[in-house]
């Protein structure tokens, strides 16, 4: 029966907007937002290592997060603005493959990552200190590249295993982008991977969610306490980045991930997509930056080197 079976060699995405002569209207504003990420990025990347004043723990996270958010979009955003002016909107199996891989390695990196910022705001609050004991330059290295380390090895046994599934049929991918269930479901074998991948996906997330989200309910508890008003205020400053951050990265991802065998209309689930690969990390740069004094000074600077 096997032999019967025409092999896949391609994917067709049927999550984009059916309008004739219309993607034009999508392609300029995605095309503004992709340059708009790879530039604030690039420029708070490169204001936190140039200038000495940011040279601490926390500016250092922000930094290793604005260079993994640059990449994280380019895994997904260039291929749909590709498809969007594209008749045929389809990619390779291996480009499916490496599209999928880099941007849950990344995805997995950055969830790390904020973990780590957590970790690092909690110390800084609660036992401040020790802080400069704890979060030693050495130790913030460790971190950031085991986020890294850590995010891109995790999925590699899964992405080898999945290049060897089978692939005949059906090809269309209801998404916008290739992500591990909807290129599970079209793998012509029955393996209950979409049931595991979904509890791998949730458990991850969840431990994650729940070390931040104790963290942070930790360090509210602590600021106030604090006595006077403007030092509650400055260490809620501190901290009022890295949360809405950590909100708007993980409520998307949440939706997205944590809904087992419920499913969105298509419509719906575009939107969610659209909202942690393109919405999410369009925030990002104005969070760290708008907000934040020393960033935009440090910003500055670089204009006038």
């Amino acid at each position: 029966m096997s032999g019967n079976l025409s092999t896949v060699t391609e994917f067709i995405f049927t999550g984009f907007p059916k309008i004739q002569d219309g993607s034009l209207l999508y392609f300029f504003p995605l095309l503004f937002i992709y340059i708009f990420i790879i530039i604030g990025n690039l420029l708070i990347f490169f204001a936190v290592r140039l200038d000495t004043h940011l040279h601490n723990p926390m500016y250092n996270f922000i930094s290793i997060f604005s260079f993994l958010e640059i990449w994280y979009t380019t895994a997904t955003i260039p291929k749909m603005l590709s498809n969007l002016i594209s008749e045929k909107k389809t990619i390779s199996i291996t480009g499916c493959l490496l599209q999928m891989y880099f941007f849950h390695s990344l995805g997995n990196s950055e969830g790390i990552l904020l973990t780590a910022m957590a970790v690092d705001r909690y110390v800084a609050i609660c036992n401040p200190l020790r802080y400069q004991m704890i979060m030693t330059p050495r130790i913030c290295v460790q971190l950031s590249a085991g986020s890294c380390i850590f995010g891109f090895l995790i999925l590699l046994p899964e992405i080898l295993m999945i290049s060897t599934l089978p692939f005949c049929g059906p090809n269309q991918i209801h998404q916008i982008f290739c992500d591990l269930v909807p290129v599970l479901n079209l793998a012509c074998t029955d393996l209950p991977m979409i049931l595991i991948e979904d509890v791998i996906h949730a458990v991850g997330i969840i431990i994650t969610i729940l070390i931040i989200a104790l963290s942070y309910i930790r360090i509210v508890t602590v600021i106030l306490r604090i006595p006077s008003a403007e030092g509650r205020q400055k260490a809620f400053y501190t901290c009022a980045g890295h949360f809405t951050a950590f909100l708007i990265f993980f409520s998307s991802v949440s939706l997205m991930y944590l809904r087992f065998n419920a499913t969105y209309p298509p419509i719906l689930d575009t939107a969610i997509a659209l909202m942690f690969t393109v919405l999410a990390p369009f925030f990002n740069p104005i969070i760290y930056s708008l907000r934040n004094k020393d960033m935009k000074n440090a910003i500055k600077k670089l204009f006038y080197l």
